[in-house]
């Protein structure tokens, strides 16, 4: 798909970013109804089945560039994914003008599951001191990634049940689903499975047409991977995102953004798994420690604002929405013209 001319490529992300806002809309009122009705709630239910499918495009990118001996494209797109992603609830919270995003998602699991990030982000930046070290070729850090996310995942289910605090709009997002809805789980499922595997087709299609347009920018590969890359593989996010906020659903909005997050942290363990070079970790640059960086920032700006939970902001978003714009728009400045 390369291999298209730069005409070609642009029909195909047109049409696919089409197809991603159709197929996204509707998953994300699937995950709604299926966090009803199998009791997971929306924090669960966005941190597992609604963050892993959407963060599909990104997976497959990442690992098939590490399989490919680009480790700074697979590094960088992980990463790039993290920090759009995390700034797409900004734009989430200017759709939503009863209150501010955070506000309304406020609850113990959604702490949990930024706080779970923050800890999985750190783990890569330690492996920076010691990038050598590796057994059978993966490093240290890649398994305790893993362990680290099956330990946070089940601190989020146990968060979940703990009260801490409602507010009347969090009370209200989690019965959004009428009592009538008839639809079996089984049939749910298979709609929600479908969908997933249409909007992972359609986001890896957006992201190889987006590779051959920015490819005709003469960016680097770090460029690419981080901004381009990234922008295209979490359109899904984005949508469904959106979608969530349109339906109340704002704990699955949020626990959404937050579990693709945590997903493409855990792709860099995978990534160092078929990366036969050594260990994967030795190709982190100084962009890919801002962007661990960067991303650490914007998550803890992120905690505070469910803490604080200001429930209307100057233009109507938190003021953590807007920093989260602000820095990631001031991160992309930097990684695009140092690229």
């Amino acid at each position: 798909m390369t291999n298209l001319s730069l005409e070609i490529s642009i029909v195909l992300f047109i049409v696919s970013a089409a197809v991603i806002v159709v197929s996204g809309t509707l998953i994300a009122g699937i995950a709604d109804r299926l966090a009803q009705k199998t009791k997971l709630g929306q924090a669960l239910m966005g941190a597992l089945f609604l963050g892993f499918s959407t963060s599909l495009p990104g997976i497959v990118t990442s690992i098939t560039a590490a399989l490919g001996n680009y480790p700074v494209l697979a590094l960088s797109n992980a990463l790039g994914d993290i920090a759009v992603q995390t700034a797409f609830l900004g734009i989430a919270d200017l759709t939503y003008l009863e209150a501010n995003l955070e506000y309304a998602a406020a609850s113990a699991a959604t702490l949990t599951q930024g706080t779970l990030l923050i800890v999985l982000l750190s783990i890569p930046l330690l492996a920076t001191a010691y990038p050598l070290i590796n057994f059978w070729g993966i490093h240290p850090a890649s398994f305790g990634l893993v362990i680290t996310y099956i330990f946070g995942l089940r601190l989020v289910s146990v968060a979940y049940s703990s009260p801490m605090w409602k507010t009347h709009d969090t009370e209200n997002n989690e019965i959004s689903i009428e009592e009538k809805d008839s639809s079996s789980i089984i049939k749910l499922w298979m709609y929600f499975i479908l969908l997933a595997a249409v909007l992972a087709v359609a986001g890896y299609v957006v992201e190889q047409a987006g590779v051959t347009i920015a490819d005709s920018t003469n960016l680097s590969e770090n460029a690419v991977g981080s901004l381009f890359t990234a922008i295209c593989t979490s359109l899904p996010e984005l949508v469904t995102t959106i979608a969530a906020v349109q339906r109340r659903a704002f704990t699955l909005a949020v626990s959404g953004v937050l579990g693709g997050n945590s997903f493409d942290v855990l792709v860099l363990a995978l990534c160092d798994l078929v990366y036969r070079k050594g260990s994967i970790y030795q190709a982190l640059t100084e962009h890919q420690v801002f962007l661990l960086a960067l991303t650490i920032l914007m998550t803890a700006i992120l905690l505070l604002g469910l803490l604080r939970r200001e429930k209307h902001g100057i233009g109507n978003i938190g003021f953590e929405s807007f920093l989260l714009l602000l820095l990631y728009l001031g991160g992309f400045l930097l990684v695009f013209f140092s690229g």
